[in-house]
């Protein structure tokens, strides 16, 4: 797992030897750069189920002002932290160390809104419906924010989503499916 492009292209990011976190591999993040094409340097990312920080860290380095990596094992945090001092990336990250729900209710609150949001929940939690609804009723997503969302193919999107989706486009690689969700605000 590496920096697939920016100031810090080519650097390898530590990730635990175990199985307990699985990091968006390479060659998906490409793709889903590629899909989002150029990213914006006033941008504001949220990384939820963060891992490695590896997607957040991507978003950094293409030009990001900011990010924010939500994961709620501490073991996971170290990485991301470690990853992000790697990267020379501390001035515009921020780690919590919290649940997804209560994150998203903790920014709601706050009143914070993000350019792209990234969530890549762990495959068995089944929870993109939940992000989807989370995410659009508390009102997150800037206006023309992305939406991306990482989950296990057979995974159905959308079945209990209550927002009118504006543009939505999805991907299949092996086992993994991506849906990238841009929000307009009419």
């Amino acid at each position: 797992m590496r920096v697939i492009s920016g100031n810090n292209k080519g650097k390898k990011l530590f990730a635990p030897k175990d199985t307990s976190v699985r990091p968006t591999s390479d060659k998906i993040k490409e793709a889903i750069f590629n899909m989002l094409g150029y990213i914006d340097e006033d941008s504001v990312v949220l990384d939820l189920f963060s891992g490695t920080g590896n997607v957040g860290i991507e978003f950094l380095c293409r030009g990001a002002k900011e990010c924010h990596f939500v994961d709620v094992s501490h073991k996971s945090a170290s990485f991301i932290k470690k990853n992000i001092l790697l990267c020379n990336l501390e001035s515009k990250s921020k780690v919590y160390v919290n649940d997804y729900e209560k994150a998203i209710s903790f920014f709601a609150r706050n009143n914070m809104k993000f350019d792209y949001i990234f969530a890549d929940a762990p495959y068995h939690l089944n929870c993109a419906d939940n992000v989807i609804n989370l995410v659009f009723s508390n009102n997150l997503l800037n206006k023309d924010g992305t939406l991306i969302i990482e989950c296990e193919k057979s995974e159905i999107m959308f079945e209990n989503v209550e927002q009118d989706v504006l543009k939505y486009k999805e991907k299949i690689y092996g086992i993994t499916k991506i849906g990238i969700i841009r929000f307009s605000e009419e």
